[in-house]
């Protein structure tokens, strides 16, 4: 496991899923991370799904670093402004920024995913470009100014993908491609400061909505069929903290990695000591 100690991370949309999975790997590498998200103990959870930031942060100091949860809507500008404030007073520096949040998928019906673009309604616009490709940014335009004043720094953006096919549904696909082509953007920004920007793929992930789904946990998931070649939200987590420790990082800025891809090449497994290939996008849902 790479050694993050006496570095600062921040991890946005930690309280479940694979920003849990990613907080608590940082925690087992020893860093110090600031947990983001809305979800906090004592009051209702998004979709009243399982986790809240204060929990996460409790396991990543219970791994061996030092969690500290900050309540943030990354959709408000001045939350988020607030929150690399507050990391830079009482840190005076920052490390990783891992852009995990994404608030795509909320109040999404299924209905329009597929749908040409003529057919999709603009709310489901706002939901992808809004409240999805703008989150990394902005937490991007505030964390990059304490990364530049130390020169160095790595910002991870987490996406679907890392093929360069177009998926089917016009909106995914450009809010997608979008998060890359920022990344790709940034990095050539940044490359003067010595900072690497870098997007991360993990596969079907067993996330607490997947696992509530099939009515199983940890500790059964493996007699559901369909679970069966799935990872943990820690792989990605241990994708991200190898990158973060990575000496030669900026060979690898600007670039899109399966989290399988990066498993191959530094060597780790996922916590039930499998490696799951990256991610392949089924055929079916490809154009050419």
């Amino acid at each position: 496991m790479p050694d993050l100690k006496g570095k600062i991370a921040v991890v946005t949309g930690a309280s479940r899923g694979a920003g849990r999975g990613i907080a608590r790997q940082l925690g087992e590498a020893r860093a110090t991370v600031y947990v983001t998200g809305r979800s906090v103990k004592g009051d209702p959870t998004t979709d009243n799904l399982p986790g809240t930031i204060d929990e996460t942060a409790k396991e990543v100091t219970e791994r061996g670093g030092k969690g500290i949860p900050v309540l943030c809507d990354h959709t408000d500008s001045a939350q988020v402004e607030s929150l690399f404030q507050q990391v830079k007073d009482e840190q005076g520096r920052l490390d990783l920024l891992v852009n995990n949040a994404w608030g795509g998928y909320e109040q999404y019906d299924g209905s329009s995913f597929d749908s040409k673009f003529w057919e999709i309604p603009p709310a489901y616009w706002d939901m992808m470009i809004n409240r999805g490709v703008r989150l990394g940014w902005l937490s991007s335009r505030f964390a990059a100014p304490l990364m530049i004043k130390q020169k160095s720094g790595l910002i991870v953006s987490t996406t679907s993908w890392y093929a360069k096919n177009y998926v089917q549904g016009l909106v995914y696909d450009l809010a997608r491609h979008s998060v890359h082509r920022l990344t790709y953007t940034m990095s050539l920004e940044l490359k003067q400061h010595g900072i690497a920007a870098a997007c991360v793929a993990p596969g079907f992930m067993r996330t607490e909505r997947v696992l509530a789904h099939f009515k199983v946990d940890e500790t059964n998931w493996q007699k559901i069929k369909d679970l069966k070649d799935t990872e943990s939200p820690e792989y990605v987590g241990r994708a991200i903290a190898h990158l973060a420790a990575d000496p030669n990082i900026m060979e690898k800025s600007g670039q899109v990695f399966g989290a399988g891809h990066l498993a191959e090449g530094y060597g780790f497994t996922d916590i039930d000591g499998r490696q799951p290939p990256p991610f392949q996008i089924p055929d079916d849902l490809i154009m050419d």
